[in-house]
């Protein structure tokens, strides 16, 4: 088992937890691992959220890179997305961003993307586990004119936002309706303001929101963890669309115009259809989690698209994609992939996408919201100890549970149950029709999970 990276990279309580000298490891051992076959000094890029603790772990990371040798451009405050497209644009060896995603501002975290602009996979992260943990690192130690070079490289968002724009710009000159408006939260994180510049730049109407980090409030009763601000402020003053973004900045949720939440499993319905009618779904084919509601999976069979089922996590989308050359795929908390634009879930990118569908098909949210018919859905976090979250699979009690839960289904409806990848929580998931029934459900064997694994 991984010491340090979980399903979405390193994420801990910075200072402490994700101490400086830890970052420094990371770094070092990264900058091996991902750059060891180059013939010359490699180049590794690195963005940030808005939270207190990123220019920490961004000194220790910058550290720790130049001690090795590798010369590093600082990008500053930019969503992932915006990293992962410059990396693979500048051909950099790698990169990194500082960030907890979702979190609350006291976490903070370090992804690693591959030169591909690629989240790294597991092999790599396990590579990078065993430098960190061996005397191998006092080697990998840069002397005189070897030391790496750091340089500020802000202006480098510029390249982004001209990508973004680029996809859309003809779409919405020709299609863009008149008096819609949109209203943004970019949960006082990383799209806070790069978000209004590509809005404005398309010409779109819009209001931003939440767009005043200042390093403890991002993800803060805002953003996509927090939607119940969001959903107020459309309905009561009449937009057409609401868009949150998280932390981050790889997710996407939106609220349509009577408050409904349009969730990443909506959102994958909506392109997939549109891009099956424009014979654009790569061989008509979308990949999805375990996680996502058996209501899309459903919307794919009656609609003759293939349903692909992975682990949780985006990178085991991608993976799935990249292996099998399809080109959508995505999870249900708004981690969407077009493969054709971007490797990795583009908060930015993806609700930019369900405006050029609104605007091209000429409906409503609520319209295209309602396509697919979402299955009542609990989701509830038992808390457990850190070192027993994945015995829940072998405690006989546990198991007992589950199964007369989905003996009383009948196979119309599920229960998942999985370990969370970066805290001490075991996720309790139950789907069916009776919103009631599955939610007392969750309760006890949550309740359960909790009492046996502590």
């Amino acid at each position: 088992m991984r010491r340090y990276f979980g399903t979405d990279g390193i994420r801990r309580i910075a200072n402490t937890e994700l101490s400086p000298e830890l970052v420094y490891k990371v770094a070092k051992a990264g900058a091996y691992v991902l750059s060891k076959h180059a013939s010359h000094s490699p180049t590794i890029l690195i963005g940030r959220d808005t939270r207190i603790s990123g220019t920490l772990i961004e000194s220790a990371m910058v550290a720790g890179f130049l001690s090795y040798g590798a010369n590093v451009k600082v990008l500053g405050v930019l969503p992932t997305p915006a990293v992962a497209y410059l990396t693979k644009k500048l051909n950099a060896d790698a990169s990194v961003v500082i960030s907890a995603s979702h979190n609350t501002f006291e976490f903070n975290g370090v992804k690693y993307f591959s030169n591909q602009g690629m989240k790294i996979p597991d092999s790599l992260e396990e590579e990078i586990e065993e430098i960190m943990d061996s005397d191998r690192l006092r080697e990998l130690t840069a002397t005189n004119e070897n030391i790496g070079i750091s340089e500020i490289s802000l202006d480098l968002v510029q390249e982004y936002k001209n990508f973004i724009t680029g996809i859309f710009r003809e779409s919405f000159s020709k299609n863009k309706l008149e008096n819609f408006r949109v209203v943004i939260d970019t949960a006082n994180g990383a799209t806070y303001k790069i978000a209004d510049e590509i809005f404005t730049e398309l010409g779109i109407a819009h209001k931003v929101i939440n767009n005043t980090p200042n390093g403890i409030n991002i993800n803060e009763n805002c953003g996509s963890t927090h939607l119940e601000g969001l959903q107020k402020y459309v309905v009561e003053n009449g937009y057409d669309l609401g868009i949150a973004y998280d932390g981050d900045g790889d997710r996407f949720l939106a609220v349509d115009e009577n408050g409904n939440i349009i969730d990443g499993d909506k959102m994958l319905a909506i392109a997939s259809r549109y891009f099956k009618q424009r014979n654009e779904l790569h061989k008509d084919t979308l990949v999805a989690t375990v996680m996502s509601n058996l209501g899309l999976k459903i919307f794919a069979k009656e609609n003759d698209i293939t349903f692909k089922e992975t682990s949780v996590g985006d990178r085991y989308v991608l993976e799935e994609m990249l292996k099998n050359g399809y080109n959508l795929g995505g999870e249900q908390s708004g981690h969407i992939i077009f493969l054709d634009y971007n490797p990795t879930g583009d908060g930015i990118l993806t609700s930019l996408m369900l405006l050029k569908i609104i605007f091209e098909e000429k409906k409503k949210a609520s319209e295209l919201g309602s396509i697919v018919e979402i299955f009542p859905q609990v989701l509830l976090n038992a808390k457990v100890s850190n070192e027993k979250k994945y015995e829940f699979e072998q405690d006989e009690m546990i198991k007992k549970a589950i199964e007369d839960v989905e003996k009383e289904f009948a196979g119309k409806g599920r229960v998942l149950i999985r370990a969370s990848g970066t805290e001490p929580l075991v996720r309790v998931m139950i789907e069916g029709k009776d919103k009631e029934y599955i939610q007392t459900k969750a309760k006890e064997i949550a309740n359960l999970i909790e009492e046996r694994l502590q």
